[in-house]
């Protein structure tokens, strides 16, 4: 077993900056959930158009992350970061500039196609430098950006739009991003240890030909699959159901995502945590049993009060997010470190074409009414509570390795 390698700052301040990187990333793509009403209205698209701006972002970062499969552990971990994060911050700019559907459209492609490798590399980061008794605690730590960017940028996102339009949150994310890259170049260390392997170096295509061939690292694939099915195919519609069928005005989604994210920073460390003391398969086995409840009811939800509303919509988002903290920290475990970097492109990958899929998937099941009213969602919460128990079952055959 290959031991974290040393680095020139803190170990908080490595953790720091790759919340920081999360935030802004998880904040680029969970924002589209809360926007889908005012985009629906501001683009006169549908729920199936809209679908199709949420997928084409994850079908771009799955196929970033499958490039990076071939290349990303060639590189010191400093260079890739900071590469791939100005080519992210150049695709929030497109955004904020798009001004209409097709370019917009690009506009996600494009920022999807880096965010997707971010990804890969915020993960890589967490397994390369962060020893196993405390790698549980730090995932919990970069995976709370997930609540952040629901408590800050969410609800400022839908602030701006309301007082400008679309393009506003996308400026507001972009300007963020500056920011962090500024602070990137200026202290990310250099990290450098999966690059020392001794003797030839194996080819992309014999590693692939390694991870089919491991029963383990199919079971691991299957497993992220899944759970993006159980979370992805729910999540991108449920501002929308709440404006249209259970009866919240566009001013009230920004309290449920606020409400929500607030409740879900502290369940996440505290997760990561509990991941570190009971094992991370057992975690996620009792967060993910539990979340089971609150998919099947906010898919269901009738008309209804505020107050209501924000306390199913809380539930939901903390189990929903109580399931990632041990399912990622389990995913940087169950492979050699000299080949995590290659291993968590292509789980990435797989994370992103689940995620498309999902939100394909309820988009055909979906349909509107004349009102703008959602039917068939309760059947979207089936599909996302089966998911659910299938991943809780591959779960358990999934081995830790390092």
């Amino acid at each position: 077993m290959q031991s974290p390698v040393k680095i020139n700052i803190s170990e908080g301040l490595l953790i720091a900056m790759l919340a920081s990187i999360n935030f802004t990333h998880i904040m680029d793509f969970v924002i589209m959930a809360p926007l889908s009403a005012t985009l629906k209205i501001a683009m006169s698209i549908t729920t199936k158009e809209f679908g199709y701006l949420v997928s084409i972002y994850t079908f771009a970062a799955a196929a970033g992350a499958i490039i990076a499969f071939f290349r990303i552990d060639r590189y010191d971990r400093r260079t890739a970061i900071i590469f791939v994060y100005t080519g992210f911050i150049i695709a929030n700019i497109l955004c904020a500039l798009a001004p209409q559907y097709k370019f917009f459209m690009m506009a996600r492609l494009f920022a999807g196609l880096f965010g997707g490798v971010l990804n890969v590399l915020i993960m890589s980061v967490i397994g390369d430098v962060i020893p196993m008794e405390r790698r549980g605690k730090a995932t919990g730590m970069v995976m709370a950006a997930f609540s952040a960017a629901s408590v800050i940028g969410i609800p400022s996102g839908l602030i701006l739009a309301g007082i400008f339009d679309y393009h506003a949150p996308f400026w507001l994310l972009s300007i963020l991003s500056a920011f962090v890259g500024i602070i990137l170049i200026l202290k990310f260390p250099s990290i450098k240890s999966h690059m020392e392997v001794t003797g030839s170096r194996t080819p992309p295509m014999e590693i692939l030909k390694e991870y089919i061939q491991d029963s383990n690292i199919r079971r691991a694939l299957l497993f992220i699959f899944l759970l993006m099915i159980a979370g992805f195919s729910v999540v991108p519609f449920i501002s929308d159901y709440l404006v249209n069928n259970v009866g919240l005005d566009l001013d009230e989604l920004k309290y449920v995502y606020l409400c929500g994210g607030l409740a879900t920073i502290a369940s996440s460390i505290f997760v990561g945590r509990l991941a570190d003391k009971l094992g991370k398969v057992k975690t996620f086995v009792i967060a993910a049993l539990i979340s089971i409840i609150p998919i099947a009811v906010v898919t269901v939800l009738p008309v209804m009060p505020l107050m209501y509303v924000l306390m199913f919509n809380v539930i939901f988002f903390m189990c929903f997010g109580a399931r990632f903290v041990p399912a990622m920290t389990l995913m940087t475990s169950c492979v050699q470190p000299h080949r995590r970097g290659s291993f968590l492109s292509v789980s990435s990958a797989i994370q992103q074409l689940g995620s498309g899929f999902a939100v394909l998937i309820a988009s055909t099941i979906i349909v509107n009414g004349a009102k703008g009213e959602l039917y068939y969602f309760g059947w979207v919460g089936v599909v996302a509570c089966a998911a659910t128990l299938l991943s809780i079952f591959v779960s358990l055959r999934i081995k830790e390795v390092s």
